[in-house]
């Protein structure tokens, strides 16, 4: 685990190297100062040797000077390392994230993620930080003092030998405790940010139903079970300092104890047992910082293995291995033919359950006019999904222009395929930026001319700012109606060799819905458009009907042929008769 995310320090390994340098210089300073404190106590006092006080004091003032330059270098150190690291480790994770497929961001909850690119990668940055400026400080000081109390009085070191053992002891069995408590309390976290990302996307639903009480109620539920773990978790780091202090002032009365009658004996000087006492006090300090440095480390590897869990996460679907062959060509797509042989598909991803998709068979040719239609939860989206890999077949092939989809590369296949959502997703910026999604180097023309098919230019010119118009955090200066042509826009601004709507007019009004498809007709000829569509008007004039119901096929043909034929349509068909009886 340490190996994996240590390579992530990346450029900034030459600055730890520099750290204990910075600490070393730093931790002598401070460390000659009771030595020093002793030698005035000792002998410039007794003697009443000005002179000999005053050089010392001066000396002493220069090395708290050095100390304090070596402390704050080293701390400027531990702040940008720790900075850069965190930087690196979520640029990681994220980059990660964007290679996952929706199978494997179905394994993990948006606010986990969430919780683990922020939160958690917080977690490593504060104790990288911590480390740098006390795990390397702490244990050379706690050395250092140990051998400076040796010199003064090994006889009175002997108390040390016992308390530091007993320190250990004590701190050891409370952090090998810690880890498993400060997972649960990431995992807490995981569910408050998504009970808040939850009522925040929602929040429209929650207003018009008057639902603010119950999630109200929702959240302090999930927020008070973070409290509660969250305390339990402090109780276990809280017990250390106690027992610290009881060890700490143990061995303080301890020295005083019997260093006073060393001293009364004439075995200690009065100076060397007060510098013995700073001494004592810094060992015991520094083995109270390495406990709080390790209590960190313990949540930090609670962190460390929720993020390693992303970074380990192979994506299910990926570029097939490149050709073994140096003359072999990588696949494109020309025409847009589709064929589905023999398909079966199932969500599950430890590969159990039932089907959703079985036995599809079916070809589409290139410039097609394709609808699907069936009840909700038939299959359809499913079935559209796996042209672009956004699944892949559980069994059998898709394939496009003769090419089974998973020999694409992924960018070359999809850059092919225009696609719009069941959920129209808009982004933070202007109208212009987000249709430039589908082409980042788009002309105006080209940009007007999409807007023009999808009928998204008019509404976009009746604002004030035309294409330059700000839309908010996901469209929400927008209509329902206005989001989904916009999304069309986007997608044939792509140029596609084949076009994936799904249910991308259902807030459309039937005249606007209309004025698109014959836009399609006399714009997108050579393109292969596949629609998904509730309404038996809105697919009446396509090439072939698909017909799924629970996940099969059930009948192809043209709008009167299934008419005439075919049960589920009929029964589709009904249910909208009004629409039937004017178009039929």
């Amino acid at each position: 685990m340490i190996k994996k995310l240590w390579s992530y320090i990346g450029n900034y390994k030459s600055l730890i190297i520099l750290s204990p340098i910075f600490v070393m210089f730093d931790v002598v300073c401070e460390l000659s100062m009771p030595f020093l404190m002793g030698k005035i106590v000792d002998k410039g006092i007794p003697t009443l040797n000005l002179q000999y006080i005053l050089q010392i004091g001066i000396f002493m003032i220069g090395l708290a000077l050095v100390a304090m330059l070596f402390g704050s270098l080293n701390h400027r150190l531990a702040a940008v390392v720790s900075q850069g690291y965190a930087a690196n480790v979520r640029q990681a994770l994220f980059d990660r994230v964007q290679s996952f497929s929706f199978s494997n961001i179905d394994t993990f909850s948006t606010a986990s993620l969430v919780t683990r690119l922020t939160n958690d990668v917080l977690q490593l940055q504060n104790t990288l930080l911590m480390s740098m400026r006390i795990l390397t400080r702490a244990p050379l000081m706690l050395v250092c003092a140990l051998v400076f109390a040796i010199a003064i009085n090994a006889k009175l070191a002997i108390i040390l030998f016992i308390a530091i053992p007993l320190l250990v002891a004590g701190i050891w069995l409370i952090v090998g405790q810690a880890e498993r408590f400060f997972t649960a309390v990431q995992a807490k976290i995981d569910a408050v940010n998504g009970t808040v990302e939850e009522n925040l996307i929602g929040i429209r639903v929650v207003k018009a139903f008057v639902r603010e009480p119950h999630e109200k109620t929702k959240f302090k539920k999930s927020s008070d079970e973070l409290s509660d773990t969250a305390i339990r978790a402090g109780n276990l780091v809280i017990t250390i300092m106690p027992m610290m202090l009881l060890i700490l002032n143990g061995a303080t009365i301890a020295v005083i104890w019997f260093g006073g009658r060393m001293v009364k004996s004439q075995q200690l000087g009065t100076g060397e047992l007060v510098g013995f006492i700073s001494y004592v006090m810094l060992i015991l300090q520094s083995i109270l910082m390495i406990s709080t440095v390790l209590m960190m480390i313990a949540r930090a590897r609670a962190s460390a293995e929720r993020i390693i869990e992303v970074l380990d996460t192979i994506p299910s679907i990926a570029d097939k291995e490149p050709a073994l062959a140096a003359d072999a060509e990588e696949p494109t797509i020309q025409r847009g033919a589709i064929e589905f042989r023999d398909v079966n598909f199932k969500y599950a991803a430890t590969n159990k359950g039932e089907n959703v998709l079985s036995d599809i068979n079916l070809t589409i040719q290139p410039g097609e006019f394709v609808a699907l239609v069936g009840g909700t939860g038939s299959g359809k989206s499913t079935l559209v999904s796996l042209i672009p890999r956004l699944y892949d077949v559980s069994d059998g092939q898709v394939l496009v222009d003769d090419v089974d989809v998973r020999d694409y590369k992924l960018a070359t296949l999809r850059s092919a395929i225009g696609v719009v959502l069941q959920q129209n997703v808009l982004f933070s910026g202007t109208i212009r930026e987000n249709l430039m999604w589908g082409n980042a180097a788009a002309t105006q023309q080209e940009i007007e001319e999409a807007a023009r098919n999808a009928q998204a230019h008019d509404f976009i010119m009746s604002f004030p700012n035309g294409y330059d118009t700000d839309l908010g955090q996901g469209g929400v200066n927008v209509s329902g109606g206005q989001k989904q042509r916009l999304c069309i826009a986007r997608a044939l601004l792509k140029k596609p060799h084949i076009l994936i709507m799904d249910d991308s007019t259902s807030a459309v009004d039937s005249a606007t819905e209309a004025k698109i498809r014959t836009s399609f007709r006399e714009n997108l000829k050579d393109t292969t458009i596949l629609i998904i569509a509730q309404r038996v008007s809105s697919v009446q004039e396509a090439d072939k009907i698909i017909v799924i119901d629970d996940g099969r096929i059930v009948g192809i043909g043209t709008h009167a042929e299934l008419l005439a034929t075919n049960p589920a349509y009929q029964a589709i068909c009904a249910s909208q008769m009004e629409g039937v009886v004017v178009n039929g």
